[in-house]
């Protein structure tokens, strides 16, 4: 009897980035540069002190992340991919790029910001969950949690964007504060709710607006 796969396997992935450096091409395509733009104009603060962003690729994420934190700890878990990340964000001081793999290996915390771009529907449910875990675990109190994923089918992927929803439909301690939908990819903002158990106010009305 065959194991349950617990993560898309390692050999696709090199086997990606060992064709080309940016195998998906996140740099050049429209549709990822405008992903990418959308999730940094959902982040509901205008500043965070230290984001973590597993599963990089490239950096070309991350960059746009470097703009609204003063630090950034990303990883992925190729090694190739690390090294164009770390190539692409030399000029940026606040980011660090590690090589992880997750859940298993996990940065020290907390963060006050953990963004999970096109990562989760390679994990089954198992390593989903174990991976969630560590997440709110090193999520700071009123900390950002986002997530962005593709929505359609592919063989190598365990799930979807709506999938992964409802994933995090069930977690406790999370408020929902943005559920962006398109045909192609799902992208959600949660905040870890605090200590007094309230829902967190909204941009607006931390500025008073209403």
């Amino acid at each position: 009897m065959s194991r349950p796969r617990t993560r898309t396997p390692e050999a696709y992935f090199e086997g990606m980035y060992r064709g080309a450096p940016d195998p998906w091409r996140l740099a050049e395509r429209f549709y990822e540069r405008r992903k990418y733009d959308l999730t940094v104009a959902a982040l509901p603060l205008p500043r965070y002190r230290r984001a973590f962003e597993p599963g990089c690729s490239v950096g070309e994420l991350t960059r746009r992340l470097a703009g609204r934190c003063d630090a950034v700890l990303a990883c992925d878990r190729v090694e190739s991919a690390v090294e164009t990340a770390r190539s692409r964000t030399a000029d940026l001081p606040g980011v660090e790029v590690r090589r992880l793999l997750l859940p298993e290996q996990w940065p020290d915390g907390p963060f006050d910001l953990i963004v999970l771009s096109e990562l989760l529907y390679y994990l089954d449910a198992g390593a989903l969950d174990r991976l969630l875990e560590r997440a709110l675990a090193a999520l700071e109190p009123d900390g950002t949690l986002v997530t962005v994923h593709w929505n359609h089918p592919v063989p190598e992927h365990l799930d979807t964007g709506t999938g992964i929803a409802r994933r995090l439909a069930a977690l406790p301690g999370l408020a929902l504060l943005a559920d962006h939908r398109e045909d192609d990819f799902v992208l959600q903002v949660h905040q870890r709710i605090g200590p007094d158990g309230r829902r967190p106010a909204s941009v607006a009305a931390r500025e008073g607006l209403v």
